[in-house]
């Protein structure tokens, strides 16, 4: 398997990218094509030491800021590591593409240059969080269109399933809405509409969920508009970063809290474990056509090589070609 990978997207492009790619090249087996800027990246590794033997690059000139205008992949950066890694992806080149890089240039190059699966409306940005009951959840759409139609919803809904089924390994995902109450009658009537289309649809659907339940593991996938999920995206990593940092000032500021960490260190790391970020690498754009990937912006060689990993399951665990059956 082939994988495309953006070496200049991120905040650690491009050294935390090529260890990254490097390591998931040798531990998970796959081919790798870095794309962007080749004296640059050529001098990051043998300033680094790392072996390149192996590996393809394609020479892309120009970078994607984080500032940038989400558009600029498509006509004012077309040399762009991203819009050369992302060309090289339709033309059958490799079987994916994974970048840290700005996520609405990724959303967007992903739709119109990758393009969508027949029959999605529009793609969705859907990132994995975990959960207090050890397991995880996939929040879809964490922001690529801040409204939608009960009809868009519904398609995340069957691509979040094929999703938890295929790569995460979740038997019959349980579906959620997000929305104001529980009951079937809450929200506006686009939501109430939506709760209709995936009564009768063929998953597990749940119900209505609220925010205060997911830390809980209530549900699988949970589906709402850009809007509402990119809330509960930077809710959720907000309240995780505070706690963790709340937990670390009270075993670290005296001795009495230093000696009683010592007592739990197991299960602190543990704790911590399940809630890095890292061990997910980040996120699909899912309705693409082909497997396009969304790394963490601030990702290090760990949670870039596990964000490979997981492209790599959901290549193999043909999930685009599920969504398009669902679809129909």
């Amino acid at each position: 398997m082939k994988i495309i990978v953006d070496a200049m997207g991120g905040d650690n492009a491009p050294v935390e990218i090529i260890k990254g790619s490097l390591d998931a090249k040798n531990e998970y087996n796959v081919d790798i094509i870095l794309v962007g800027d080749e004296a640059i990246i050529k001098a990051c590794a043998e300033e680094n030491q790392l072996d390149l033997t192996g590996v393809e690059i394609v020479h892309a000139p120009d970078v994607i800021a984080t500032d940038d205008d989400a558009n600029s992949v498509l006509k004012k950066k077309p040399d762009s590591s991203m819009a050369v890694a992302l060309k090289l992806l339709s033309e059958d080149k490799g079987e994916a593409f994974v970048s840290a890089g700005n996520s609405g240039a990724i959303c967007v190059g992903g739709t119109l240059i990758a393009k969508r699966i027949k029959g999605i409306k529009r793609p969705g940005f859907a990132p994995i969080l975990p959960h207090f009951k050890g397991g995880c959840f996939m929040l879809l759409d964490a922001g690529a269109n801040l409204e939608a139609k009960p009809e868009m919803l519904l398609q995340y809904a069957l691509m979040g399933s094929a999703y938890m089924e295929k790569v995460m390994h979740v038997f019959n995902p349980r579906v959620g809405l997000a929305n104001v109450g529980a009951e079937k009658h809450k929200g506006t009537d686009a939501l109430q509409k939506t709760y209709e289309l995936l009564e009768k649809a063929d998953i597990n659907f749940i119900g209505n969920v609220e925010g205060r339940d997911l830390p809980d593991g209530v549900c699988d996938v949970v589906v709402c508009d850009g809007l509402v999920g990119n809330h509960i995206l930077k809710t959720y990593e907000g309240t995780a970063k505070a706690i963790m940092g709340k937990i670390k000032e009270l075993f670290t500021k005296n001795a009495k809290g230093k000696l009683a960490a010592g007592l739990v260190m197991s299960d602190l790391k543990k704790m911590i474990k399940e809630f890095d970020y890292n061990e997910y690498g980040g996120a699909p754009i899912m309705g693409t056509s082909k497997p396009v990937f969304k790394a963490h912006g601030s990702a290090k060689a760990k949670t870039f090589k596990n964000a490979i990993r997981l492209t790599k399951d959901y290549v193999e665990g043909n999930v685009i070609e599920e969504i398009s059956k669902a679809v129909k």
